[in-house]
């Protein structure tokens, strides 16, 4: 690929079809027709972001069109061809909310980084994976290291979650040691251990989410007493600070398919999860199929009472 040498006003030029770019490929990701929209005043008041919400009873996701408006580039006036980021504006819960662009090599290959909400609202830090990113006056800074540890090459890291306290799990694709975990002890980040066979049992485990009060921890993995394929389990905090017994989290939420990628909207209202297929084309030749569902939170607190009328009993 040749090297890129422009002016500023091409680098600008550069950014915003990027920028385009982006939001097409968005939408072309999203092959499902969106909702209906009803005039219907009474439903409006209870609409969540404009979406009716879900019961206890997992439901598809079926997102509004992704438009240019949605996104939104950052630090437009001081823009810079080595790091450049996205805000996202929209109403779909499954959307990063920043999405961060960074020049790698000497020629202009842009890696992609996604930044989620790590499960609190108004968040002034985001992560990704081994990265981290701050809110400033003049928006969100640029991509900061977790340190030495996180940055090892021998890591795989392909989610990373840290509850308000500032414990990390983080899956690792790369060894057999699945989930770990890391504390602050002392002011200091300890070195990140792998948690015990309560959640690092089965194939694939992977993709944990710790709750924002560290009261549970949900990941995937399959099991032999599982639905299929990766399910999404669920472990409570014990009064002594272990981890309690792995819970399946039942045919709501699990099936034949693949159930993965679990976690909370920020204001911790709803619970979402994906679910994918793999479907065969007509040469043969196989794809994955990937749909989004959300339920309410509550039905992660029936999970704990289960377990807490089972102890009583």
């Amino acid at each position: 690929m040749a090297v890129i040498k422009t002016n500023w006003t091409m680098k600008k030029n550069i950014i915003k079809l990027l920028a385009l770019a982006f939001v097409i490929f968005s939408n072309a990701c999203n092959t499902k027709k969106p909702e209906t929209k009803k005039n219907n005043s009474s439903i409006e008041e209870n609409l969540y972001f404009g979406y009716k919400p879900p019961g206890l009873n997992p439901e598809v996701f079926v997102p509004k069109k992704s438009t240019s408006e949605d996104w939104k580039l950052g630090n437009e006036d001081s823009l810079n061809m080595e790091e450049f980021y996205f805000t996202y504006s929209g109403n779909d819960p499954f959307q990063p909310a920043v999405v961060v662009y960074r020049q790698e090599e000497n020629y202009y290959r842009a890696s992609k980084y996604t930044f989620h909400p790590s499960g609190t609202e108004n968040s002034n830090i985001l992560y990704s994976r081994h990265n981290y990113i701050e809110r400033t006056d003049f928006g969100w800074s640029k991509l900061k290291s977790l340190g030495p540890m996180f940055d090892s090459k021998d890591l795989g890291i392909m989610v990373l979650s840290i509850s308000a306290n500032g414990t990390i799990v983080f899956d690792d694709y790369k060894t057999d040691d699945g989930i770990r975990i890391s504390r602050i002890k002392d002011g200091k980040q300890e070195e990140p251990k792998p948690l015990g066979k309560e959640i690092n049992s089965g194939k694939l485990v992977a993709h944990p989410f710790i709750a924002p009060d560290e009261s549970y921890l949900i990941w995937d993995s399959e099991r032999e007493e599982g639905y299929g394929k990766s399910d999404n389990y669920i472990s409570f905090r014990q009064q002594d600070g272990s981890w309690g017994s792995a819970i399946n989290m039942g045919d709501k939420i699990n099936s034949e398919l693949v159930e993965n990628g679990a976690r909370l909207t920020p204001d911790g209202k709803y619970f979402l999860f994906r679910r994918s297929e793999e479907k065969v084309k007509e040469d043969g030749s196989t794809y994955w199929e990937t749909k989004d569902y959300w339920v309410d939170a509550k039905i992660i607190e029936e999970f704990n009472n289960q377990i807490n009328y089972k102890n009583v009993a």
